[in-house]
């Protein structure tokens, strides 16, 4: 299946990628791997992610405090927040219906 990022949840990876970078030498690749990591595990079975609200579900990244909220279609399997786990989730469940 094909995977696509809403555009507030490119937004967001590629914030959380620039704040690892700052942190230490080569935590933003890590960051990113583990990110990829999650993507290929919702890739090879996107229904098995609990459901977080209506139609949407949701996949930990190992190792940093982020999940992955998505929608699984016909064709594709669309990102809608690469979110920190401390940040409040109202921000990103307007775009489930949008």
């Amino acid at each position: 299946m094909i995977v696509r990022f809403h555009p507030e949840a490119d937004k967001e990876l590629r914030e959380s990628q620039t704040w690892y970078a700052q942190q230490r030498l080569g935590l933003d690749a890590e960051f990113m791997r583990c990110v990829d990591e999650a993507i290929c595990r919702i890739r090879n079975n996107p229904n098995s992610f609990p459901v977080a609200l209506r139609q949407s579900r949701k996949a930990m990244v190992k190792r940093f405090p982020y999940t992955l909220y998505f929608v699984v279609g016909e064709s594709e399997i669309m990102i809608l927040a690469v979110f920190h786990t401390r940040r409040n989730p109202k921000a990103w469940k307007r775009r489930v219906d949008s």
